[in-house]
């Protein structure tokens, strides 16, 4: 029977995960360089068309469809919302619409592949981007979807995973990591991405956070004690989470930045996504903590490694979402939701993370090696320097001259000499320099 109130609730979750696509896109294009800021926000907004098709015609049927050995749903179920009516589920959405629950559903897979864009960011062509969109939601969303959360063989052994750390961010975070080890680094003047517009990252930082309430409490599909209990463990899995990345920034680089404030809240929110659901706001402390320690060195170790993860993907959603799902074995409280710390529960939960992530990193390195030598997926060291914005889609985003340009217009106009330009370590010259 159909419950208004949980009906209500659960049209706003889904409308606030909705809004997290465009989030991100402003999260990333914000970080990104100047030169390819609509092509890394376009890799995230073209999902909400494609990956939507994709779940009406055997997407949601392979993910929540009748189980096959435990691997797969059976595609033919719901194919073109065949079933997918206004009543509620026996399985799935007891007191919500089945439409609905199909909705809510949705807007996760539509934000899993984009989420990876960050990490190899400029070193896919939009065909490239378009076949890792499509051929990553078929081989890496929807088995593990399923496996965790449509009554696959994970879920058969008592995994748990309440909001998608495993299922949306540790899938994401390996999936990305194999991608730059595929697609090798960019030729970059100078180390890491240098940012476009800070005020656009914090934008997109705030609708995440907006919609992460929705992203967690959603995962009870229903308003009552449990959907507030993760919306109050996301407070605090962001606030400790933050505040523990700025202490640790700060010993390790002896100062902290605004990338720092906006990167730890995503690793603490990212981290408390798996467990929300599971333990008390007193144990979210411990994981946002945990997150803002654990993602810190992640990202410092991939440094080390000089890999090329141009947004820190890996470092923050990949190992946020796995550290936070092998500590629901340790910190689950069976009060909340019914499952309890113990170690045949940490095994559990270790041995579903590690295979998600292997899944995604094996499937994601073969997809992009096959596709790659099958036809051309990346842009030329020509079309990066010149940027993916201009080359491939004949736009841009700021349409701006230099820093030393404009001096030298204004020196033209006053009939003065122009200066010697600013140094490179300023931060404004080191902006305009990225053109």
């Amino acid at each position: 029977m159909i419950n208004n109130g949980d009906t209500a609730f659960m049209m706003l979750c889904t409308a606030m995960v909705c809004v997290m696509t465009p989030g991100l896109a402003f999260f990333y294009g914000g970080l990104a360089r100047r030169r390819s800021v609509l092509f890394i926000m376009m890799e995230s907004m073209i999902a909400m068309g494609i990956v939507t098709l994709m779940w009406m015609y055997g997407g949601f049927g392979l993910s929540f469809g009748e189980d096959l050995g435990g691997l797969i749903g059976n595609p033919g179920d719901y194919f073109g919302l065949a079933g997918v009516g206004f009543s509620p589920d026996t399985v799935h959405a007891t007191t919500i619409p089945f439409a609905l629950f199909f909705l809510f559903q949705l807007m996760f897979c539509v934000i899993t592949i984009p989420l990876s864009s960050g990490a190899y960011a400029e070193r896919l062509n939009l065909k490239g981007y378009l076949f890792f969109l499509i051929l990553g939601t078929i081989f890496i969303y929807y088995p593990v979807c399923h496996w965790v959360w449509g009554g696959g063989w994970l879920s058969d052994l008592g995994f748990v995973d309440f909001a998608g750390g495993t299922v949306i961010h540790t899938t994401a975070g390996f999936a990305a990591l194999a991608g730059i080890f595929v697609l090798g680094d960019r030729k970059l003047q100078k180390p890491g991405m240098q940012p476009s517009n800070l005020i656009a990252a914090a934008i997109g930082t705030g609708l995440l956070w907006f919609g992460w309430f929705g992203f967690n409490s959603g995962g009870a599909l229903s308003a009552g004690e449990l959907a507030t209990h993760a919306f109050t463990n996301t407070v605090v899995g962001l606030a400790s989470g933050m505040v523990t990345w700025l202490i640790v920034a700060k010993i390790i680089h002896g100062s902290i930045d605004f990338v720092d404030v906006m990167t730890g809240s995503v690793a603490g929110l990212a981290t408390i996504t798996p467990c929300a659901g599971y333990i008390s706001p007193v144990s979210a402390i411990i994981v946002g903590v945990v997150a803002g320690i654990v993602c810190n060195l992640a990202v410092e170790f991939r440094k080390r490694m000089q890999w090329d993860d141009a947004l820190d993907v890996w470092g923050v959603h990949g190992i946020g979402g796995f550290t936070g799902t092998i500590l629901i074995g340790i910190l689950a409280d069976e009060s909340v939701n019914g499952v309890s710390a113990s170690p045949a529960q940490f095994g559990v939960q270790v041995l579903g993370v590690v295979v998600a992530a292997a899944w995604s990193f094996a499937v994601a390195w073969l997809i992009l090696k096959i596709v790659g030598a099958a036809t051309d997926i990346r842009p030329s060291q020509e079309v990066i320097d010149q940027g993916l914005d201009r080359v491939l889609l004949h736009e841009r985003a700021y349409d701006v001259v230099d820093a030393t340009t404009l001096e030298s217009l204004g020196a033209e106009a006053e009939g003065t000499a122009p200066s010697e330009p600013a140094s490179e370590g300023a931060s404004g010259g080191s902006l305009a320099d990225d053109g």
